[in-house]
């Protein structure tokens, strides 16, 4: 089983950029389907983007498309999620996942397991 350890969060202006990155360890990276969820404050924790075993296939919330961007480089365990055009309702934690399924989901009971978390915040 892969061990998730998120980097690239912190503090960023309305309209800004940032890039989170999620290293896994372990072995067969390329056999777990990720994604990335978030947390924000008083709300539960919500899908934002998820991506296939080989990087074929990607799926994202409604709320990010053409905003930010998953991607994932198996010969170096990593997973990315580029965020661009980043406002207020973007502030949270984001958490990156993995799943043993062979299928991208939303769904958060489909991934088995999870770092710890990356705390993004949006400021004017």
């Amino acid at each position: 089983q892969v061990q998730l350890v998120e980097s690239g969060g912190g503090l960023v202006r309305v309209g800004g950029s940032l890039r989170l990155s999620c290293g896994a360890s372990g072995r067969s990276f390329s056999s777990y389907s990720m994604g990335w969820f978030r947390q924000a404050p008083g709300k539960e924790r919500e899908f934002v983007a998820a991506i296939a075993r080989s990087g074929g296939g990607t799926y994202y919330a409604d709320f990010v498309k053409d905003r930010f961007t998953i991607s994932r480089d198996n010969a170096k365990n990593t997973v990315t999620l580029q965020m661009n055009s980043l406002n207020f309702e973007d502030t949270a934690v984001y958490y990156c996942a993995a799943s043993t399924g062979g299928v991208v989901s939303a769904s958060s009971g489909h991934y088995d397991v999870w770092g710890q978390g990356t705390q993004v915040t949006v400021s004017s």
